[in-house]
């Protein structure tokens, strides 16, 4: 089962989970702000992305780390991080059980979906 990770309001998440259903794939869909994440979950897609590709320098939860949590990040340190401010995370993260693609293009999609 395909599962998109995101947050309900989050117009990148609302456009990706637009052609999800416009192209008839079927998804769970887990708010990563009301579900949680675990640090297990983290760890494996931090292993697997770095953290450089999983956290978002642009968001407003970015801006509002201190620079000692900023300049300390890690893959390690990251897992603590991203569960405290779980916005921090880049969204939409599309998990296909054996792919996980961050972020939303129609293009990306396409040639990972069939």
């Amino acid at each position: 089962m395909i599962t998109l990770y995101g947050i309900k309001n989050c117009d990148t998440v609302k456009k990706a989970r637009l052609w999800l259903d416009n192209n008839s794939i079927p998804y769970h869909f887990h708010d990563i702000r009301s579900d949680g994440l675990t640090k297990e979950q983290l760890e494996q897609w931090l292993d697997e992305l770095g953290w450089e590709t999983l956290v978002n320098k642009r968001s407003t939860t970015w801006k509002t780390l201190g620079n000692s949590v900023k300049n300390s990040l890690n893959n390690a340190t990251a897992v603590d991080v991203i569960i405290t401010h779980p916005t921090l995370m880049k969204r939409p993260l599309l998990d296909t059980g054996t792919h996980r693609q961050v972020g939303f293009t129609d293009t990306a999609y396409q040639a990972l979906l069939p």
